[in-house]
């Protein structure tokens, strides 16, 4: 991991989705379509999609009842409630859409109950509870794989701190739709999230960048940790302290995938106790990064402590080595690929209930492309073995440190955070990496 820039890395596999198809609310057949993209023990997370019928939407206003249930968190609409009723209406970004074209908007529900006589505009849509032929959403358990937050097979790492390139300016060049912002971390109030420890929550540049992803399909997974403090998981001295400032940060970004970057030692009973709530109450996809010992041997001993630590708790969890600054021999994607094994054969140990499709699908690969920071370089053709090795056996995730960096603008340089001193066109690593699909 670079020291000038912070790291961390996402989650992944198969979100399991019940789709509930709702008649058209107008003769120009708009319409709204329910789904549950997860589910767990005490609640769900919940997906409306609004399609334009032959006339173009200028605004929607999108109303159902939940009757034993409870709304939580939302993201990419406003809501006003009373009593069982809820209205959810557009945000400034997805007010328009084209005719034929979509846009959604999702929320968190405790309790089991589903939408019912929902109404798009104001005219009935058909309602919004399941038939019963639909097929029901699996309930995650700590044997499965974590939830894939959207379609984030790929989430390459932004420092969200820095200016340039943006969210936008990443998508609109390349279609990657899926980054892992770096890093949230404590702030000199202690336990209250700021981006890279100094930056608001509420920044205005980072939120609306975020919003304008979305409103392109896109979607965000929050980083912790890093390679610079103060961590979050040092300055929050208790499970709830912790879990109240991992919120705040998800809910600032609407997202609701987490990922802990851990290069220095944390109260992991804390953490992991922390991560379970999330789980437990909101679904949160998880992961954690790593740190690489050596080619052979896999993560270091403190990382596996944790995980043990995190499987004892019941914490569902990707497992996301760092392919970068290990000491190796041979041929550097050759050692990136046997690291990748030697820690897939670590989470044999942690997780012996799991099959071995699902210890695959639990992990992530993330290199550090061009230039590391402790001499070896990540070329193309070492980045194309990690790929491969990822197609093979069909992993959570692939991403890389970091999207910044990116372009060939300093080739035969040293390690910087704005270019990967290697010779390359723009974007090379992020669009031969956006095609990987498990």
């Amino acid at each position: 991991m670079a020291r000038f820039a912070l790291f961390a890395a996402g989650a992944a596999t198969a979100l399991v989705a019940a789709l509930v198809a709702i008649a058209p609310a107008s003769a120009a057949g708009e319409s709204a379509t329910f789904s549950q993209d997860s589910t767990w023990g005490s609640g769900y997370q919940g997906k409306y999609t609004i399609t334009a019928g032959t006339t173009a939407l200028t605004g929607w206003k999108l109303e159902f009842d939940l009757a034993g249930a409870s709304v939580g968190s939302y993201w990419d609409a406003t809501l006003t409630s009373s009593g069982n009723h809820h209205t959810f209406t557009n945000r400034e970004y997805n007010g328009n859409v084209s005719a034929g074209a979509s846009t959604s908007f999702g929320f968190l529900v405790s309790g089991s109950a589903v939408p019912a006589n929902c109404k798009l505009n104001g005219v009935p849509c058909g309602g919004g509870t399941p038939p019963t032929s639909t097929t029901t959403p699996t309930t995650t358990t700590t044997s499965d794989v974590p939830p894939t937050p959207g379609s984030a097979r790929v989430a390459p790492y932004i420092d969200i701190t820095m200016p340039s390139p943006s969210l936008v300016d990443v998508a609109n060049a390349t279609g990657q739709k899926v980054f892992t912002l770096a890093f949230a971390l404590g702030s000199s109030s202690g336990c209250s999230p700021a981006w890279g420890g100094t930056v608001p929550l509420n920044d205005s540049r980072i939120v609306n960048d975020v919003n304008a992803l979305k409103a392109r399909g896109g979607s965000v997974i929050v980083a912790t940790g890093g390679a610079m403090g103060p961590y979050l998981e040092h300055v929050c001295s208790s499970a709830d302290a912790l879990y109240n400032a991992y919120v705040a940060v998800l809910d600032a970004v609407g997202s609701n995938s987490i990922d802990v970057d851990v290069e220095a030692t944390i109260p992991q009973a804390i953490v992991n106790t922390a991560l379970k709530r999330l789980q437990d109450t909101r679904g949160t996809t998880v992961s954690y990064t790593m740190r690489i010992q050596g080619q052979d041997y896999g993560m270091d001993p403190y990382s596996v402590q944790v995980l043990q630590d995190a499987a004892a708790k019941g914490v569902n969890v990707l497992v996301n080595p760092m392919l970068m600054n290990f000491g190796y021999t041979g041929n550097w994607g050759d050692a990136m690929v046997a690291a990748s094994n030697a820690t897939l054969g670590q989470m044999r140990a942690i997780w012996p209930g799991k099959s071995d499709a699902q210890l695959k699908a639990s992990l992530g690969l993330t290199p550090m492309i061009g230039r590391n920071d402790t001499g070896m370089t990540t070329t193309q053709a070492d980045a194309r073995k990690v790929l491969d090795y990822a197609r093979a056996n069909h992993v959570g995730r692939i991403a890389f440190w970091s999207a910044g960096r990116d372009n060939g603008s300093c080739p035969g340089g040293g390690v910087s955070p704005t270019c990967s001193g290697i010779s390359q066109s723009n974007w090379e690593f992020t669009n031969m990496f956006k095609v990987y699909t498990g």
